[in-house]
């Protein structure tokens, strides 16, 4: 018989889910935008109420007929495909390809596994960081910028700078950047010490709108020289996000807009084929589309087996009304140190 959870799939994914019981889940900001209802056509949920949460960490408890790498018992770390729905409960459903095995949760906790499964998008951003680059990490506080600099360590950039509310934390293990800034009383864009080094690569995952004031700021009669290079001496800006951190899509058109419109332009115009701006922007990458693999998965976890990548959470939170509803605020703040997760039930043997 098929588990009541698999059989309320579709056909397709039946054949690649598991059920898991769970240890801890990790939120992520698609969790507060499938709350809101504003991405509802494309997000769901199909409807209210509904099981939050999609990055998790858990126990298999039941394979699909065929299912031969993973086996009942195994802990798993697993990250949400289309939207993040249905982990943080007792049991739930996840898809086995964008799953792995935590080999040792000695030193791989649980809820550092959820977190790490939840954060693995900072794996594939870091292939952009090339040797000896000065990077700049913009929202380098919250659950992927936390990841994403060591990981940029990982890949022999020179100098990490990262602006934050909390700066002091920055420069402390495991983030271990070379500088930190404060956005609340100083203006990295007015910073002489980065207008005469500039960066090679401006990495933005906080939806501040950094791109626009970069275009505002060259459009100025006295304009202050830029602090990242421009794309005719190889400058980048790379974004996983909007302008804006909050948006609606009640049809496809805003998101149209959002991730293929706009970035293409900005990509066209800006900084690939336009000789005048070559000069005076950096090249515009959207770097979106996480790829629906277990590669990514497996990449992230042997780092942290290895010691090169460290979970950094807030948290865990209890597995009560009041722990979750406290997990969500503080993600909903913008400002949590490193991903939020709940921890929804003890792992009883600490090593598999």
């Amino acid at each position: 018989p098929v588990h009541p959870l698999i059989r309320s799939a579709t056909e397709k994914d039946r054949k690649t889910h598991m059920i898991l019981k769970m240890l801890a889940v990790a939120l992520a900001p698609g969790d507060c935008r499938v709350m809101s209802g504003k991405t509802r056509v494309f997000q769901g949920p199909p409807s209210f109420p509904y099981v939050p949460g999609g990055d998790c960490c858990g126990i298999v408890m039941e394979t699909m007929p065929g299912e031969t790498y993973f086996q009942k018992g195994d802990v798993v770390a697993a990250r949400f495909t289309v939207a993040p729905r249905d982990a943080m409960a007792e049991y739930g459903r996840v898809s086995s390809v964008v799953c792995d095995k935590v080999l040792d949760t000695n030193k791989v906790t649980p809820e550092g596994a959820a977190v790490l499964a939840s954060a693995s998008p900072a794996v594939c951003i870091s292939d952009y960081i090339r040797p000896n680059e000065r990077v700049l990490v913009l929202g380098a506080g919250g659950g992927v910028g936390s990841h994403l600099v060591q990981l940029a360590r990982h890949n022999k950039a020179s100098y990490v700078c990262r602006v934050s509310r909390t700066p002091e934390r920055l420069l402390k293990e495991p983030l271990n950047c070379d500088d930190a800034i404060n956005y609340e009383t100083d203006d990295i864009f007015s910073l002489s010490k980065y207008q005469e080094k500039p960066f090679d690569t401006i990495i933005e995952l906080s939806a501040s709108g950094t791109w626009l004031k970069l275009v505002e700021n060259a459009r100025k009669r006295n304009a202050l020289p830029s602090i990242v290079k421009p794309a005719s001496q190889g400058g980048r800006y790379i974004t996983i996000t909007p302008d804006a951190p909050k948006f609606e899509a009640k049809s496809i058109w805003p998101l149209l807009r959002l991730y293929l419109f706009r970035p293409l332009w900005r990509y066209i115009w800006y900084s690939n084929f336009n000789i005048f701006t070559r000069n005076k922007f950096p090249k515009f990458i959207l770097a979106t589309g996480l790829p629906a693999k277990r590669e990514v998965i497996t990449r992230t976890l042997k780092l942290a087996h290895e010691g090169k990548l460290k979970p950094v959470m807030e948290g865990p939170y209890s597995m009560t009304t009041e722990g979750v509803q406290k997990a969500f605020e503080s993600l909903q703040t913008r400002h949590p140190k490193g991903k939020v997760v709940v921890q929804v039930s003890e792992l009883k043997s600490t090593s598999h």
